[in-house]
């Protein structure tokens, strides 16, 4: 019950600071899960890539999975309860901000902070890009030895094809496409 207890206040105290979205949450998701020992770094990037090529909202998607994995008698209920702290506070919040919308962007400090807290999303947002790469392309560590071929075949594969068909090629067949090319060169080259 105290695991449950402490699940949903982590993930509540995540959702409660983390501005920009899914991606600015990474950064904390990972500092918290990997500090208490829930998952290892490679588990919450799997746990990642399944979030981020499943429906709905990748923040939410990756609280729910990180719930799931830590119940292993019950993961139903540590799902919900990690989604619920997630979730609870934006609820809130924009419940708030709805309240009060037209008294709260008049306010020229309110403007120049959400200007500022922008700018700290793009850097969160960047930092959690280096993580990955590191994480990803180089297995952990920076060196010519560590270096994951197939994996920067595939991200330049899916650069370029979004790139190019900017807004013919939406991100599902590109997740897709990125599932397939994983499949052929991990195992069946």
């Amino acid at each position: 019950m105290l695991k449950l207890l402490e699940l949903f206040i982590t993930f509540f105290i995540i959702g409660l600071f983390t501005i920009g979205g899914g991606y600015a949450m990474i950064p904390m998701i990972n500092d918290t899960v990997i500090e208490k020992g829930w998952l290892t770094l490679e588990e919450l990037y799997n746990f990642i890539a399944i979030a981020e090529s499943s429906p709905g909202p990748f923040a939410v998607n990756t609280a729910t999975l990180v719930g799931f994995s830590q119940f292993p008698d019950a993961p139903i209920l540590g799902a919900v309860i990690t989604t619920a702290g997630v979730v609870l506070p934006s609820f809130i919040i924009i419940l708030l901000i709805a309240k009060y919308i037209h008294h709260f962007l008049d306010k020229k400090i309110v403007r120049w902070s959400l200007d500022g807290i922008k700018a700290t999303v793009v850097g969160l947002i960047i930092a959690v890009f280096i993580s990955m790469v590191i994480t990803n392309i180089f297995g952990g560590a920076i060196g010519l030895e560590n270096i994951d071929l197939y994996a920067i075949i595939i991200t330049v594969i899916i650069f370029t094809i979004s790139l190019v068909f900017k807004k013919k090629v939406g991100p599902i067949p590109l997740i897709i496409l990125s599932g397939i090319l994983g499949f052929v060169f991990y195992y069946l080259l």
